[in-house]
């Protein structure tokens, strides 16, 4: 059988307040003509189907016709919702679209959804994890103790002693290892988390820093681990542990990137060959360096040659040693896309106090503290004592989320 493998499609997001819908209908377009092309049986989503939990209602719109024209074209899919959905929200109607070939991933309840499908080498199980945090699995495992021990006071509180440690990384091994997999079978895992070694950029949630860290060890009973979270096409470990990586640049630090579809073509055991196809955005997003006067010449010259890429969404830095006055309105008469505009010269050089402001933002608390401890310890935290920090730092997460 043969998969497109597509996530973090972030419908209805907006970058530097310029609305992304009309280029997310475009790229789905496209994604929609590549599994024709490659005659697809199926394409999986590996979550983060929309920017936020309660998406806008064009944006729904956008998926609910991706999803009708895959049905109508025999194509199945199987989704899972990220960290960006509501997992209830996204699920809503699953039992009817199954009979559609749709399928969405439940909200986890210690159970994972579980397709099988045949071909000539057999069956393949295609299994979907929608994303999981320590709090889901508490819920999940604090409910089960509750009912062995019949709802008794003491037994819950012991329960939320025994529970509240878990980390990320507890989580997902949990999720994986309650899964009856069948070595003997291809098995396929869809799931939306940070795989220890992914590399990120500034478009995805850094705030959690490594805590949301999960090791790639956990899914070695799976052929293929189809992944989303990650913006940057790439692989953990081996080739069959993927991010396909956004359809679309979502921030200027994946400018040079090449965005594409990994398609993934199941044959025997042991047997899996995947490629990508390369996907052509409406808008592309580039960065332009220079004067203010070599900036605009260039903009006048692509504007009289009608330079498609003069429509880029642009971030342009100006070298100009004095601002200029309403240079961002100005540079728009020839840049119409134009995001962003940053200066860089001797006075932002030397003013370090708000690129000080903005690394400390771009920290996780546990990297904050391990600077403080070692600033004042005049050494770095042992393996023990990091790991008991992540712990602490998560259960303060947590705790912080489940108040009213």
């Amino acid at each position: 059988m043969k998969f497109l493998h597509i996530s973090d499609l972030h419908l209805g997001k907006r970058v530097n307040e310029f609305s992304m819908l009309k280029d997310q209908k475009y790229i789905l377009e496209q994604i929609l003509s590549i599994a024709g092309r490659e005659r697809a049986d199926g394409v999986i989503i590996a979550g983060d189907i929309y920017d936020k939990p309660v998406p806008p209602a064009e944006a729904v719109q956008v998926f609910d016709r991706f999803l009708t024209a895959l049905a109508r074209e025999g194509r199945k899919v199987y989704a899972v919702s990220g960290n960006h959905d509501s997992a209830e929200r996204i699920a809503f109607g699953a039992a009817l679209m199954r009979e559609q070939g749709v399928y969405i991933a439940p909200v986890y309840d210690g159970n994972v959804e579980k397709i099988t499908e045949h071909d000539a080498y057999g069956d393949i199980c295609i299994y979907l994890l929608p994303f999981v945090k320590p709090a889901t699995v508490r819920h999940v495992l604090t409910r089960e103790q509750e009912e062995k021990a019949g709802a008794v006071q003491e037994n819950e509180e012991v329960t939320g002693q025994e529970t509240a440690a878990l980390t990320y990384d507890d989580a997902v091994r949990f999720a994986v290892e309650r899964m009856e997999v069948d070595a003997a079978k291809r098995n396929i895992l869809v799931a939306h988390q940070f795989v220890t070694g992914a590399g990120r950029c500034e478009s995805e949630e850094v705030s959690v820093g490594g805590l949301d860290n999960v090791d790639a060890g956990i899914f070695e009973r799976f052929d293929y681990v189809a992944l989303g979270h990650i913006h940057t096409p790439q692989h953990i470990g081996r080739e069959t542990v993927r991010y396909c990586g956004t359809p679309l640049k979502y921030s200027f630090s994946e400018a040079g990137q090449e965005k594409s579809v990994t398609v993934l073509e199941v044959k025997e055991k042991g047997d899996i060959v995947l490629s990508t196809v390369p996907l052509q955005p409406l808008h592309d997003m580039r960065k332009i360096r220079g004067t203010y006067r070599e900036v605009m010449a260039a903009g006048g010259r692509a504007a009289r040659e009608a330079d498609p890429m003069q429509e880029d969404y642009v971030e342009i830095t100006l070298t100009d040693e004095q601002d200029i006055l309403d240079g961002i309105q100005k540079l728009r008469t020839v840049y119409p896309n134009l995001m962003r505009l940053v200066y860089d010269n001797s006075r932002t050089r030397q003013n370090q106090t708000f690129t000080a402001a903005e690394e400390v933002e771009r920290k996780s608390e546990l990297e904050l503290f391990a600077e403080f401890y070692e600033l004042q310890n005049n050494s770095p935290m042992s393996r023990e004592q990091e790991e008991f920090m992540r712990r602490l730092i998560e259960t303060a997460r947590e705790e912080q989320e489940g108040q009213p």
